[in-house]
């Protein structure tokens, strides 16, 4: 697979808002994922931050965001934690407890249910740190940037469930070695770049959903997935920065689109589908 492999940001130089000449009516591109899911085909799911925005969880790029009163380079790199460790060890205890107050929405119901209907054939892909997506029902998620109800020890690798607030006192139990949080920080490898994302990006569908289009290498998943063949679906309030090549844009918020696609393609115990809009043209 020919991309960047270490998490990075990318900022665009100008934001386009672009369609391309060949994206198809809604309906019509609708109708072929119904009919090559139905044939066998595989759908693959990949989420970003603007999923769990509409359970209450701040997104990375908004104003009022996640990261509004902390820089990247303090919080989510390395460097910044060996520098200020207690700071970066209070932001994601701050995330953790956050959990406690926010719940699934209908977006991570959805895909859960996608989940159930397609079994083997549906792989769900997901830049979040939170749990949301297990608390919606789905069972097996690739959490490539790492999970905050986890800790894991810089000495030996292990990974603990870790639901309390974490700090430099604590150590591994196999061990002893200092712990911490369980996240992907840029400049680092995201985890099943090995095998599992690999083998998710052949599906015949890939689907990305509330992503920014900006982290590497999560924003070159759909290029990979179109190269291979899959038809490749956007879901996003807004267009992300690479909206203008994918075959297809679903504008609105995932709790609806999600839903509208998943029906689509008959996944059981759906909603019904959101209104139609119109194709872009």
């Amino acid at each position: 697979m020919r991309m960047a492999l270490r998490c990075r940001l990318y900022t665009p130089r100008t934001a386009r808002v672009a369609s391309p000449a060949h994206v198809k009516e809604i309906d019509t591109v609708l109708q072929h994922i119904a009919r090559t899911i139905e044939r066998g085909g595989r759908l693959t799911v990949l989420t970003g931050a603007g999923v769990s925005a509409e359970s209450g969880i701040p997104t990375f790029r908004d104003a009022g965001g996640l990261w509004e009163n902390h820089s990247l380079e303090e919080v989510a790199t390395p460097e910044g934690f060996r520098r200020n460790p207690d700071l970066v060890y209070r932001f994601y205890n701050a995330r953790r407890r956050a959990l406690a107050s926010v719940e699934p929405n209908a977006a991570h119901v959805a895909l859960a249910r996608t989940e159930a209907a397609l079994g083997e054939r549906f792989r769900l892909i997901t830049q979040n740190i939170d749990d949301l997506h297990e608390r919606g029902g789905s069972r097996r998620v690739l959490h490539m940037h790492g999970e905050v109800l986890k800790a894991r020890c810089i000495r030996c690798g292990g990974v603990l469930r870790w639901t309390e607030d974490l700090d430099a006192t604590h150590v591994c139990p196999n061990c002893h070695g200092p712990l911490r949080p369980h996240i992907v920080w840029f400049g680092e490898m995201p985890f099943y770049m090995e095998e599992e994302i690999p083998d998710a990006l052949g599906a015949e569908v890939f689907v990305s959903i509330g992503t920014s289009g900006t982290v590497y290498p999560a924003a070159g998943f759909f290029a990979e997935a179109q190269s291979r063949g899959a038809v490749t679906v956007e879901i996003n309030i807004e267009p992300s920065a690479n909206a203008a090549h994918f075959d297809l844009v679903l504008a609105g918020r995932a709790t609806e689109q999600v839903r509208r696609l998943a029906g689509a393609i008959g996944a059981s115990g759906l909603d019904s589908p959101a209104p139609p809009e119109k194709p872009r043209s």
